[in-house]
């Protein structure tokens, strides 16, 4: 990401190693670029070779798969999207599934015959935005057992700081256009629960809702989860400060391994000798 050069990746830092330096500090990363096309086996393996060991990427399934067919007659394409992760498979945390807000309960047959056929050594979340998914009722319980049955987990999308605010800044006001306003909740149906949290652009008006993750969070850890969370800001220069909050936060309630420090950081430390 541009805009983190300077403040979090190395001065002069080039985009080929973007993804090496951010990996030196986080353990996962959302793969959105498979949502519009699909990476060759080549490119997968750079990518994981500029990785550490224990890094997780977090690829999202082809919109062609989930919005353009939503589901209909996909089964070869699937296939052949998730052939191509083969040799990487060590790196891949779970695909995020994601629908759009047209995606009602009507099909859940749909979706049981698609999710009968994903490949069980690998993992799977589905993230829902029609409001009859939220209903605290039959429409949701339904989903929510269908996933359950099949080891798929239920994103979760936060975005109460970010709709909550009335905040004039540009990138605060085209983010709130973009991003849903679905109801938030707090259960994991899977051992890889996935939250994607959506705020503003500092810590403090964020800080609240932070807080309360980093107990969900933390909970999880000690029942054994092992849970992706992924923290967004508008401006997107703010989202590594954001995210070594959350990391402070949680290490405040259980114990966790402390975060490396920021690339540009370690390039002055190196500059002072």
């Amino acid at each position: 990401m541009q805009e983190w050069v300077g403040t979090f990746y190395k001065e002069k830092t080039k985009p080929g190693d973007f993804l090496s330096q951010y990996a030196s500090v986080f353990n996962s990363v959302e793969g959105n670029t498979t949502f519009y096309s699909t990476p060759s086996k080549e490119l997968l393996q750079q990518w994981a070779d500029k990785t550490s060991d224990g890094f997780k990427f977090c690829f999202k399934f082809p919109k062609t798969i989930t919005h353009i067919h939503q589901l209909r007659n996909v089964e070869t394409q699937t296939k052949d999207f998730l052939e191509t992760f083969s040799n990487v498979r060590d790196k891949l945390g779970p695909f995020m599934i994601q629908f759009p807000d047209s995606f009602s309960p009507t099909e859940l047959i749909r979706l049981q015959d698609f999710l009968s056929i994903l490949p069980k050594t690998m993992h799977y979340g589905v993230e829902v935005r029609h409001p009859d998914f939220f209903d605290h009722g039959k429409h949701e319980h339904n989903l929510n057992t269908l996933l359950e049955s099949y080891n798929v987990e239920r994103i979760i999308f936060d975005t109460r700081k970010l709709h909550s605010s009335n905040s004039s800044i540009p990138s605060i006001v085209e983010a709130k256009k973009k991003k849903p306003k679905v109801p938030v909740r707090f259960e994991a149906l899977s051992s890889r629960p996935m939250v994607r949290f959506v705020g503003v652009n500092d810590i403090l008006n964020n800080e609240v809702y932070l807080k309360e993750w980093a107990i969900v969070v933390a909970d999880w850890i000690r029942e054994g989860l092992h849970p992706y969370i992924f923290i967004h800001s508008p401006d997107k220069i703010s989202q590594p400060k954001l995210c070594t909050h959350f990391h402070k936060l949680l290490s405040e309630l259980i114990e966790i391994q402390p975060l490396p420090e920021w690339p540009v950081n370690r390039e002055a430390q190196l500059g002072l000798f």
